[in-house]
């Protein structure tokens, strides 16, 4: 009854998701109220709100794992593993499985982030909020707080950021799938290199 329950509330928040996503394309982000797209998913828009506190969340329905996903890798890296090898490592494998949520979008979408200042202060924020937990993992397994944590949490959520900027990029441009992830993939390999000198060895479990 309980996996009932849960297996509703997902595919009511994927359609709400689904509903806000094709009216921000159509309509344009500033102009779609949570009163809209509550009607066009039929739903109150307290069920809306329910799911997505903020309209921005409706956009990046996936922010939860974007704040957390590097942070999460970082914890769960293999023995001798450091930081910046497990992050690539899991990077390049999402890029061989086009995973959706390394950001290839509809060209349209991916204009909106663009247009839209409310969208890039969220997306900031995101990327801020995936930085501070990307540290705070880094403190805990060393056991100490201090710049080098932080030093660190900064250059690789940056790489991140980074190749988010790349991805809108490319989806702008309207790359297909596989022109979008070996571009993606290449990315990455160069971004992460950058990094080599700085953190190669830094935080190996």
């Amino acid at each position: 009854m309980a996996q009932l329950r849960e297996l509703k509330k997902q595919q009511t928040r994927q359609k709400i998701s689904h509903v806000a996503t094709l009216m921000f394309i159509e309509h344009g982000f500033e102009q779609t109220t949570i009163a809209d797209i509550a009607k066009a998913a039929g739903v109150s828009k307290m069920t809306v709100t329910n799911y997505f506190p903020r309209k921005e969340d409706l956009f990046f329905d996936a922010y939860e794992e974007v704040v957390g996903g590097p942070a999460r890798t970082v914890a769960e890296r293999a023995p001798g593993e450091s930081a910046l090898a497990a992050l690539r490592r899991k990077y390049l494998a999402d890029c061989e499985e086009h995973a959706p949520l390394l950001g290839r979008v509809s060209p349209g979408f991916a204009r909106l982030v663009v247009e839209s200042p409310a969208l890039r202060a969220r997306l900031r924020e995101i990327y801020d909020q995936q930085e501070q937990a990307l540290a705070e993992t880094l403190i805990e397994q060393a056991g100490a707080d201090g710049v080098a944590p932080r030093v660190a949490a900064a250059q690789l959520s940056g790489v991140q950021r980074v190749l988010f900027h790349e991805a809108r990029r490319r989806s702008e441009a309207g790359q297909d799938e596989e022109e979008f992830f070996t571009g993606l993939g290449a990315a990455a390999r160069e971004a992460f290199a950058l990094l080599e000198p700085a953190l190669a060895g830094y935080a190996a479990k």
